[in-house]
């Protein structure tokens, strides 16, 4: 009885409370630098709006205006070189730092992500908002609580995938989405200790962010509430159609983006990056001329589609327009996320679909409805997340009373995507990154024995519930009372002295065994992290 009750008492205090602590410091600062961002990004997007109209009605003010892009070309391409770490969408690189891919100094990046992306919503390239309050979320999970946790460097990876899921709570303005994300995108898996973190972290963004509301004038919802028609379930075949469209245009779409990106990345690699970066603010200058609908964020697109539809031929321009400058803005690495340009083009695709059912008979007043259905068929195809789109449709699109044509949409579309073996576009980005990263080094295999020290991060804990280095597998534990077992599901506890048989490959060997070691606590280099395949 009393070593069950010493167990549980460990428990408690080696990882519900740290787990608890640590979430909610970083819940709170990552509600605050979210806030602040929200309100500085809505005032930018609407001086951007303002600009245009402004060269519309002065066009000799353009020359002045390409002039400046050749400047930022050349300032922004120079930052990038300094710090990669700030190109691109921000939910692939929070991913790739939560599943320890990346590496990124937390506060200057900080920095970099907040004004960057400002000044790409200022200009109007059609990138979110949301992915870059993911990723200073995450930035900010790894820097605010590494004071208090300095023993115990294998907590960074949890505060991250805490303050990502703060981020995109705050941004969104859909708290249990936000845990959801860190279950099923960021780690792709269940574990008890992700999802205390998570849970603490959006708690406490969540109150904060009330709190904030009562001193500032802020909207915690991302979309207006729409009052939508009953659904019967005689039209089921609606959520069905439209998933199954949505389904097979994300599929051609994520085939675009691979296109694009090779396009840049490899086919066009001997051009300079300012030169690539000039080309796509070139391209949102003349498109944002033509129609402000072409370009910035998409969030103003999306509130305009769900109300009233334009003419078919120019929905097909935004799609094509919106489409190819957010992919070609992605694949230059300039700084904005992709998760609302995303659903911005599945507003599009479902607008298109929803004048196609209402020409067959369909009742307008499910046109709304049908827009909605497709930005959640959107989420679930393109970025592979059936359950976050499902959530997320409950909770920030109105949905709460349109649950099963939610599911059927959602799961249509990811069946589609899937019979096609289509990857998500977050995984696409990442792959692109990492590759640029590791570009010519080789990957090495390492078999060896690790052996858990006493008062590590790992004593205590069930191997499922660590996030071990990437690509390290746990092959079989070894007791100090008994022989070697292989652990299948991950739900062996383990004690000091235990012995780990663990295999996996990595670009850079000292950083990996950094990792491993701030796990299992130091080891003896000679006998133990020292067996290459």
């Amino acid at each position: 009885m009393g070593n069950k009750f010493k167990n549980y008492f460990n428990y408690f205090v080696n990882l519900i409370c740290p787990a608890f602590i640590f979430g909610s410091i970083t819940g709170v600062l990552t509600a605050l630098v979210i806030t602040a961002y929200k309100l500085c990004a809505g005032f930018v997007i609407g001086y951007s709006e303002s600009g245009y109209n402004f060269l519309r009605s002065n066009p000799y003010w353009i020359a002045l205006v390409i002039l400046a892009f050749m400047g930022i070309s050349i300032f922004v391409a120079y930052l990038y070189k300094l710090m990669p770490d700030l190109k691109g969408g921000g939910i692939p690189t929070s991913i790739g730092l939560i599943r320890g891919t990346l590496y990124a100094k937390w506060f200057l990046n900080i920095i970099g992500v907040f004004f960057l992306s400002l000044l790409s919503f200022f200009i109007g390239v059609p990138l979110g908002n949301e992915g870059p309050s993911v990723q200073m979320g995450t930035l900010i999970g790894r820097g605010s609580v590494s004071p208090l946790m300095r023993n115990h460097r294998a907590w960074n990876r949890y505060s991250m995938t805490g303050g990502a899921c703060a981020g995109f709570s705050v941004a969104t303005g859909a708290p249990v989405s936000g845990i959801v994300f860190a279950l099923e995108e960021a780690h792709q898996s269940f574990s008890p200790m992700i999802m205390i973190v998570a849970s603490a972290s959006v708690m406490s963004a969540h109150i904060t962010t009330e709190i904030l509301t009562l001193f500032f004038s802020i909207n915690t919802r991302l979309f207006h509430h729409y009052e939508l028609p009953d659904f019967r379930i005689r039209d089921i075949w609606i959520p069905l159609v439209v998933g199954l469209i949505v389904g097979i245009l994300a599929v051609v779409i994520l085939k675009y983006y691979k296109l694009i990106s090779k396009l840049i990345n490899k086919k066009l690699s001997f051009i300079k990056p300012k030169y690539k970066i000039f080309t796509v603010l070139i391209l949102t200058l003349a498109a944002g001329l033509c129609s402000y609908s072409f370009v910035s964020t998409g969030h103003h697109l999306i509130d305009e589609l769900l109300l009233n539809s334009p003419s078919f031929w120019m929905l097909v321009a935004i799609l094509i327009i919106r489409t190819t400058l957010t992919f070609s803005a992605n694949s230059c690495g300039i700084t904005g996320g992709l998760f609302l340009p995303i659903m911005a083009l599945g507003a599009t695709v479902s607008a298109i679909a929803g004048k196609g059912l209402v020409l067959l008979g369909v009742s307008e007043e499910y046109y709304t409805l049908v827009v909605i259905l497709g930005i959640t068929a959107c989420i679930s195809g393109m970025m592979k997340t059936p359950f976050t789109a499902i959530v997320f449709a409950i909770e920030a699109l109105s949905c709460s009373n349109y649950i099963l044509p939610v599911i059927a949409v959602a799961c249509i579309s990811f069946v589609v995507t899937e019979m096609f073996d289509a990857k998500s576009i977050t995984d696409l980005a990442l792959e692109s990154t990492v590759h640029n990263l590791y570009h010519g080094k080789k990957q090495e295999v390492y078999d060896t024995f690790v052996k858990v020290s006493p008062s590590s991060f790992a004593v205590g804990k069930q191997i499922r519930d660590i996030l071990w280095p990437k690509n390290l597998f746990v092959l079989s534990v070894k007791s100090y009372e008994n022989e070697a077992e292989v652990d299948v599901h991950g739900g062996k506890q383990l004690k000091a002295g235990d012995i780990l048989h663990v295999r996996y490959s990595t670009y850079d060997e000292n950083s990996t065994k950094e990792e491993l070691i701030s796990i299992v606590g130091k080891q003896d280099y000679d006998e133990h992290i020292d067996s290459v395949i």
